[in-house]
């Protein structure tokens, strides 16, 4: 595959270590990039560099030339404010800067958390649609939040394409009841990221990060604009999950 490499960051998280070699294997050029030695061995293609995300130059340097970054860097969990906000917040302004300069998109690996105070759908009833209003439920959320609108902002004001996924629950299979709603399967998040790097154009997308679940929460998004849906159904583990309660 020809074309420009392509950028991860958070590389050596679960879900990085999945796109690596996801992505690899598809034929892209990666540079992986993580406070934490990446654990695997280096996909074909691939080259890996420890980075801070609170230094800026160390991003500026990983990003030239790259075509797309996906953001899956920084805290993933809830934690206390001054935990939150050098990797969620200025990390995120680095990778934006980064992007700019190199006219490259950004797939921000958002969360449900962003819309977390939301009350959950009846049904098909009250189903969340891309742009209905952010509730984060804690700072992780809010700094998810922020981390939208900073997309918002750049797309509006330098042009940079970014597309922003809402991720439920991505794990190897569903674990617990709400799982019905939020699953999310690797391989689908894995088509996904194809998607959102080969797509002609996105401008300022938002996309549920969720798998084919009728029960899911949420509807509407922009996902068309990437060509995407997935094919994994949280439906096919039913029988082994719908009595645990999430805690």
């Amino acid at each position: 595959m020809s074309q420009k490499p392509v950028l991860l960051t958070g590389a050596s998280g679960a879900l990085g270590r999945m796109l690596a070699r996801e992505l690899a294997a598809a034929g892209f050029t990666l540079r992986l990039t993580d406070l934490a030695p990446f654990p695997d061995p280096l996909p074909k293609g691939a080259r890996f560099v420890r980075a801070d995300l609170n230094e800026a130059l160390a991003i500026v340097r990983q990003a030239e030339g790259c075509s797309t970054i996906l953001h899956f860097g920084g805290n993933a969990t809830e934690q206390p404010f001054e935990t939150i906000i050098e990797p969620n917040i200025r990390g995120l302004y680095h990778i934006y800067e980064a992007a700019r300069r190199e006219g490259a998109r950004v797939v921000f690996a958002s969360s449900n958390h962003t819309i977390g105070f939301h009350e959950r759908p009846v049904g098909n009833q009250g189903k969340l649609d891309f742009d209905c209003q952010f509730r984060p439920d804690g700072y992780y959320g809010l700094s998810k939040v922020y981390g939208e609108l900073m997309g918002r902002l750049y797309w509006d004001k330098h042009g940079v394409e970014n597309v922003n996924v809402r991720i439920g629950s991505c794990l190897p299979k569903p674990n617990n009841a709400r799982g019905l709603s939020t699953w999310l399967s690797y391989p689908d998040l894995a088509s996904m990221m194809v998607r959102c790097i080969l797509a002609e154009r996105v401008g300022h997308s938002v996309i549920w990060g969720a798998s084919n679940n009728p029960q899911s929460f949420w509807a509407k998004d922009h996902r068309d604009r990437i060509g995407w849906q997935p094919k994994d159904s949280a439906e096919d583990f039913r029988a082994e999950i719908e009595k645990v309660v999430s805690d």
